[in-house]
C-alpha cells in the first residue's frame, strides 16, 4: 500500500487505461464482451466475471508500475505474460478454443478442459498478483531519492 500512496495522477490514469485495455483484450476474444466479431458458443459462467475483472485490474495496475523508475524484473514480466494467457484461457469458451478442440475434441473440451478452467483462472490471478507485488516492492526498495526543491519526474 505504501507504493500506491506514492503514485502520482499519471500513474492512476495509466492504471485505469491499462485496466480498460486489458478488459477489452481479454473480454472481446473470449466473448465476455459481446461484439459482432465473435459469438461465444457456451454461456459465460458466473466465475468468468470475477476472474476477468481481477485479471484486468491487476494488469492495469502492473502496467502503471512501468511509469516509475522501478527495476526491471524479467521473472515478474514473464510471470505476467503467462498469467495473462492463463486468465484468457480460463475465461474463454472451451468449445471455441481451436487448440483444445484439436487436441481432445469437442466432447473432451467440455468434459476435461471446462472443469480445469476455474483452476487456471485462480492460477492466473495469483500469478498476476505476485507479479504486481514484485513490481510494487521494487518501487519501494529502489525509490529514487528526491533532491530538495526539485520535483520528482
Amino acid at each position: 500500500m505504501t507504493a500506491f500512496r506514492a503514485w502520482q495522477l499519471r500513474q492512476w490514469v495509466a492504471a485505469a487505461a491499462g485496466t480498460a485495455l486489458a478488459a477489452a483484450v481479454i473480454g472481446i476474444p473470449t466473448g465476455i464482451i459481446q461484439t459482432s466479431y465473435y459469438t461465444r458458443m457456451t454461456p459465460v459462467l458466473w466465475w468468468n466475471w470475477p476472474v476477468w475483472a481481477a485479471s484486468s485490474l491487476l494488469l492495469g495496475l502492473t502496467a502503471a508500475t512501468y511509469l516509475r523508475a522501478a527495476p526491471q524484473s524479467p521473472r515478474g514480466t514473464t510471470r505476467n505474460a503467462g498469467a495473462t494467457l492463463l486468465s484468457t484461457f480460463a475465461v474463454g469458451c472451451p468449445v471455441c478454443n481451436k487448440l483444445i478442440v484439436a487436441l481432445v475434441g469437442v466432447s473432451g473440451a467440455l468434459d476435461y478442459w471446462a472443469p480445469v478452467q476455474p483452476l487456471l483462472g485462480l492460477a492466473g490471478v495469483a500469478l498476476l498478483l505476485a507479479g504486481l507485488r514484485i513490481r510494487l516492492r521494487g518501487q519501494i526498495s529502489c525509490a529514487s531519492p528526491q533532491v530538495v526543491g526539485v520535483p520528482a519526474g
